[in-house]
């Protein structure tokens, strides 16, 4: 078996279960708690198993990069393309991924802080957020919206989200969820249907943020 396995390798542990503890320090206290010893300290592993599926530090930073844009960007751009029978749902869609469990909005703003420190961190970051921009945009330029309307509304709809992250807002779900149609008129300019709100609120509430 050689570097990078996956699977479970007893004393040496898992390339998952270090990349699991990586996150959890990162999350927990910051870039600078994501240390091999401590690391191989919180996981009772020695420190040389770590080399069995990382070449070193940076290479699982790297991993752990390129993790948080699949827990983040992934999930949103998927979202943005989702079906819907209206430009509202398709909105819904999009909250419900930034809301629910979709979108680690903890590893979001764990990512957003540490590029604070690091040049490179900051641009994947920028790199993602046009991304994002862009995915939004294009969801709402298939409704109709003219290319200059569909840029401010989405980074309208993205500034507040990330904003909501970056400033870590506490709601209740109830809260949230009566505040999503006025959202979702300001987003798109078109209210959300009943029926939509109720699929919506069931959705979110099957799928809370962990």
């Amino acid at each position: 078996m050689g570097k990078g396995a996956s699977v479970e390798t007893g004393w040496r542990g898992s390339r998952e279960g270090w990349l699991q503890a990586g996150y959890q320090a990162l999350i927990d206290s910051g870039i600078d708690a994501v240390r091999i010893q401590l690391l191989a300290k919180q996981l009772a592993l020695s420190r040389t198993s770590f080399y069995w599926f990382f070449e070193d530090r940076e290479a699982l930073l790297q991993a752990l990069i390129d993790g948080w844009e699949e827990r983040t960007t992934g999930p949103l751009v998927a979202a943005t393309q989702e079906y819907a029978d209206s430009q509202a749902e398709s909105m819904l869609n999009v909250l419900a991924c930034f809301l629910g469990d979709a979108f680690d909005s903890r590893l979001e703003f764990a990512v957003r802080s540490w590029a604070l420190q690091d040049q490179e961190v900051a641009r994947r970051v920028a790199a993602a957020d046009e991304t994002r921009l862009e995915a939004l945009r294009r969801m709402l330029a298939r409704w109709g919206h003219a290319a200059v309307d569909a840029d401010v509304r989405a980074r309208t709809i993205y500034l507040t989200q990330i904003g909501y992250i970056s400033m870590r807002a506490q709601e209740n779900m109830e809260t949230r969820i009566a505040r999503i149609p006025t959202y979702v008129g300001i987003y798109t300019g078109e209210d959300p249907e009943p029926r939509e709100m109720a699929r919506f609120a069931a959705r979110l509430r099957a799928n809370p943020p962990t």
